[in-house]
């Protein structure tokens, strides 16, 4: 167990490090392993009356250490387990279902490990009589296989017997679903996630585990021809099924935009990452950009703008979809290397352009950026556009560029983000004001596409 639950630490502050977040694993591991000792032995009394703890038990140090070195149920520290994460969670004022999805990885690794302690001392976790070439045997375990009253004599097999190791099946079987919780993991920090998924998914797979290794394990049979741990393992495959399904649909009807600003205030942007947008025939290699988050645009395309300001100098530069204003910065930067510009960008969402408002006024660059908080079909423009940069909703682009059309400069430029022939909605929208003569579009081949375009009068 002291080697589970070093396993299960390693496992959560690797998990807490990549997510950062402030907690300390070494107190989540201590509050939930007391817990899960403590409520296994509990119930494991409950469901074995004869193993209580007595008075003659008392008397004796070594009898009562004899009596607490076996004897723990899986599923009473499973749920102990659970109630001392949800305390945690309130405690370092975390959601309850992030706090479990943190945990699941460690769960998963800590359960694998303490399997091998159930092998080696032979404690009647194994399987049945079996003719396998790993069949095993456990002549001086806690619980012998041979004997009067061995597994072996009682299923009518020799005193001698082998067995199913059933905990190396289930060391397996833990380490593979370690495996694949934290590759979800790695998911969730890459991109938005709904909070509970991956907790439910390691319930299922938890579940399932055990409930087919119960077919091979020597447990009494008390419902249906079921064990008392295959019925709870199907509650523990239910309640997950019930968190897949809750949880995803309470994501469902979060804003998009919400669900990756929640993202990013959670992981944070600052550190890039590779481009997931799947490939495409003008852009096969998506893998070979970087990115900060879902809703901002490519690191090399976000350069490209900085490049923009200082190739051709626009005097008004208009964004729509500041979202947290990474675009806009680094538009600002080169407005700032000129030494002259200014960038009108709307964000229409309140709690959106609050956080984005708090970045360009510490960014040092404020002078250059005017900041609106409303709705780009809304906003109203001074003078002549020398830019304008869209990367709002991908359905509100061309409204956006007919909008702002009679403002722009004939020689000034067009951008829409999100043009790649995947997305299609934005790719079409500019072909189609092409072909009513309204600009003259380039598709940049970058993986979620970006268009480039002009005024047809410019091009006279």
């Amino acid at each position: 167990m002291v080697l589970a639950f070093a396993a299960a630490y390693f496992a959560l502050e690797a998990e807490i490090r990549r997510r950062k977040l402030q907690l300390d694993p070494y107190t989540i591991v201590a509050v939930v392993a007391c817990a899960g000792i403590l409520g296994a032995k509990v119930w494991h009394v409950i469901d074995t009356p004869a193993d209580r703890i007595t008075t003659e038990t008392l008397k004796s140090f070594t009898e009562l250490v004899r009596w607490f070195r076996g004897g723990f149920a899986w599923f009473g520290g499973f749920v102990a387990g659970i109630a001392a994460l949800l305390f945690l969670a309130r405690r370092y004022r975390l959601g309850m279902l992030n706090m479990l999805d943190l945990s699941s990885s460690a769960a998963a690794v800590g359960y694998a490990v303490g399997r091998i302690g159930c092998l080696i001392s032979g404690d009647g976790d194994y399987g049945i009589p079996t003719h396998v070439p790993w069949g095993m045997a456990f002549p001086n375990g806690l619980v012998p296989t041979n004997g009067l009253d061995g597994v072996c004599a009682k299923s009518g097999w020799p005193q001698n017997c082998a067995v199913h190791p059933t905990p190396i099946y289930e060391f397996i079987a833990g380490a593979l679903i370690y495996w694949y919780v934290w590759k979800r993991g790695s998911r969730a920090v890459q991109h938005p996630l709904a909070p509970g998924v991956i907790t439910g998914e390691f319930l299922i797979l938890f579940g399932l585990e055990r409930f087919l290794v119960e077919f091979i394990r020597i447990n009494p049979r008390i419902f249906l021809g079921m064990s008392n741990a295959q019925i709870a393992a199907l509650l523990t495959i239910a309640a997950g099924l019930v968190l897949l399904v809750i949880a995803r649909r309470r994501f469902r009807r979060v804003d998009p935009v919400h669900k990756v600003l929640d993202h990013v205030v959670q992981h944070g942007n600052q550190e890039t990452k590779p481009e997931y947008h799947r490939a495409t025939p003008e852009c096969p290699n998506p893998e070979r950009w970087r990115m900060f988050d879902t809703m901002t645009a490519e690191v090399e395309v976000l350069e490209f703008l900085k490049c923009l300001m200082t190739t051709v100098k626009p005097s008004l530069v208009v964004e729509t979809g500041t979202f947290l204003a990474v675009s806009t910065l680094y538009m600002a930067e080169g407005l700032k290397q000129n030494g002259s510009g200014k960038i009108i960008t709307c964000e229409p969402d309140k709690e959106v352009f609050v956080r984005a408002k708090e970045k360009i006024d510490v960014s040092g660059l404020k002078k250059f950026i005017d900041a609106r908080c409303e709705s780009s079909l809304e906003t109203k423009v001074s003078g002549t556009i020398d830019l304008l940069f869209c990367d709002s909703l991908p359905e509100l682009r061309e409204p956006e560029v007919r909008h702002f059309l009679p403002q722009i400069n004939p020689n000034g430029l067009i951008l829409m983000h999100d043009a790649s022939s995947h997305l299609k909605t934005v790719r079409e929208s500019a072909m189609r004001m092409e072909q009513e003569g309204l600009i003259s579009v380039v598709f940049l081949p970058t993986p979620r596409g970006l268009v480039i375009a002009q005024k047809k009068q410019g091009r006279k």
